[in-house]
């Protein structure tokens, strides 16, 4: 009888964690899209507040470019081929590109090495090494860029979610929207991920307290009016 409850639970537990690997291919294309969608954002910032400061920026991101251009055009188009993805990270000579590790290597100190911590993190995830992007996600440190420091803590997630290392990966979903100077958008669309991921993991007690404050301090969002939100809540046996 003890035996059949343990292989009872055990399949349980299983079935738990394969319902949340799931996290990583639904939402990777829009969160990578949004994060190079700011990471030029991110670049003027960091470098009009230290290029006087560090002179080796001008070289850093002089070198960069081509490898951040790329990454932006690959991003933006979902298109992540292992080919494209090791140019950007290694580099091309034919093409001109410096890669990513090797400005990481030379200038890891200015905003365009730290930038491209971000982008090789991104990468890393992409060719599914999980240690390597949870090494550069968190080397990466968004200086204020309150939005790409989001997407990065959304990725760290995703990261661990695909180790099985649930509660590492929910905590980071929920870091990711718990910064201060966040728009409406991203901290409603963290909070859900959040959200659904509490709920896949079964723990049933988060995903209500998550998806309630999605509800209560963002009544106006889409996933509130749309119902999503509610829809969840009455999943997990909340009612209006």
């Amino acid at each position: 009888m003890a035996e059949k409850q343990v292989k009872a639970e055990t399949m349980q537990a299983t079935d738990v964690v394969e319902r949340a690997k799931g996290f990583w291919a639904k939402y990777s294309k829009r969160i990578i899209i949004a994060g190079s969608a700011v990471i030029v954002l991110l670049g003027a910032y960091l470098g009009y507040k230290y290029f006087i400061k560090i002179p080796n920026e001008k070289k850093a991101s002089e070198q960069i470019f081509p490898a951040e251009k790329l990454f932006g055009k690959m991003a933006s188009t979902s298109s992540y081929n292992k080919d494209t993805v090791n140019m950007v990270m290694n580099g091309d000579k034919a093409s001109g590109i410096t890669g990513l590790l090797k400005i990481i290597s030379s200038y890891g100190s200015t905003p365009s090495g730290n930038r491209a911590e971000y982008m090789v993190g991104a990468c890393y995830l992409q060719l599914k090494q999980f240690d390597k992007a949870i090494k550069h996600l968190k080397e990466f440190d968004g200086n204020g860029a309150d939005q790409i420091q989001s997407k990065a803590y959304l990725l760290l997630g995703h990261a661990y979610a695909e180790q099985k290392k649930t509660g590492d990966a929910l905590s980071y979903y929920k870091k990711a929207g718990s910064i201060s100077g966040l728009d409406e958008a991203m901290v409603t669309e963290a909070l859900f991920i959040a959200g659904r991921y509490a709920d896949a993991i079964g723990n049933t007690k988060e995903a209500i307290e998550l998806f309630q404050k999605l509800k209560d301090n963002y009544p106006a969002s889409q996933k509130v009016t749309s119902g999503e939100a509610d829809r969840y809540l009455g999943k997990l046996g909340v009612t209006k």
